[in-house]
């Protein structure tokens, strides 16, 4: 297909369409009338010679010939803005917006109080932080980067790149201890009240494992809380409720501070990874690249 400046125009719509989500958004945002954004859609389906979204009078969705074709083009538009910015700009400048769907348990933690030295040093660049149980498709969402917890389970389309890794700690409050004495040995456990943690691939509670050179011990669990967020169990830990297993990054200074108490120091080599996802198709844009930089710098200071 040979290439001619409408068909740009075309995507260019098509995306502030997907964005925003309806075509009167994207008009106000294009400086375009309604008419006119319904127009430059059916010109590029025209185009292409597929239809590329499903519309009614209520809502709008890419076809799934228009998400392949979205996939396809719409991160070159990232593309083009970057190079147009390095040119007329020094090359270290970074600007324009950046989406990141963060691990809301590590964004409380450890990145909320940093975020003001992000913005201080790259006053150009527009941060839009969003916090979602499960990681879907970066791009079709619009997102330029993730911040997840744990393993990724991706296709080979994204690129995984390990940020940080933190052991996995058991812990239960000192009133829950002094209430029902302090357990010796994991397998102690199914004798005491656990706080479970739902997967949100299973709808299901993690299971218990415990590590120590090399043998991985598998207990059997039961207590009548669960829950879905990582700070409201450590909260309900810290109350007294009972026995809980989490991260020790973000946990270490309930610790420190005696609201929680680590049961079972030698039984504590797993590790709990944390990642930065981003298409692989494409590298990284600059603010994509510093924005994983500042991420290294607080979870290593």
């Amino acid at each position: 297909m040979s290439f001619d400046g409408r068909l740009l125009s075309g995507v260019t719509v098509l995306a502030a369409v997907v964005e925003s989500g309806s075509f009167r958004r994207a008009a106000v945002v294009l400086g375009m009338s309604d008419s006119g954004v319904g127009r430059a859609v059916a010109r590029l389906e025209t185009r292409v010679g597929v239809r590329l979204l499903d519309r009614t009078t209520r809502s709008l969705a890419l076809t799934e010939e228009g998400r392949r074709f979205y996939e396809l083009v719409v991160p070159g538009l990232a593309d083009i803005e970057d190079a147009a910015s390095e040119l007329v700009s020094s090359p270290e400048s970074v600007r324009g917006k950046l989406r990141v769907d963060v691990d809301p348990f590590f964004l409380r933690t450890m990145l909320a109080d940093r975020l003001a030295d992000f913005l201080e040093e790259y006053p150009e660049v527009e941060l839009d932080l969003l916090t979602r149980e499960t990681v879907g498709d970066l791009m079709v969402n619009g997102i330029d980067l993730a911040i997840r917890s744990g393993e990724p389970s991706l296709s080979s389309s994204y690129v995984s790149q390990k940020l940080l890794e933190t052991r996995v700690l058991t812990v239960a409050a000192p009133r829950y201890l002094a209430l029902r004495g302090h357990p010796r040995h994991p397998s102690d456990l199914t004798n005491h009240d656990c706080i479970h943690f739902r997967n949100p691939a299973t709808d299901r509670p993690f299971p218990w494992e415990f590590h120590r050179a090399g043998q991985i011990l598998t207990v059997p669990t039961t207590g009548r809380l669960m829950l879905s967020d990582v700070t409201a169990m450590l909260r309900a830990c810290a109350s007294g409720v009972g026995v809980a297993q989490t991260v020790e990054v973000g946990t270490q200074d309930l610790v420190n501070a005696g609201q929680l108490v680590e049961l079972f120091p030698q039984w504590c080599d797993e590790r709990f990874g944390l990642y930065a996802l981003y298409p692989s198709r494409y590298a990284p844009s600059p603010r994509v690249r510093c924005f994983i930089d500042f991420v290294m710098k607080a979870v290593h200071s």
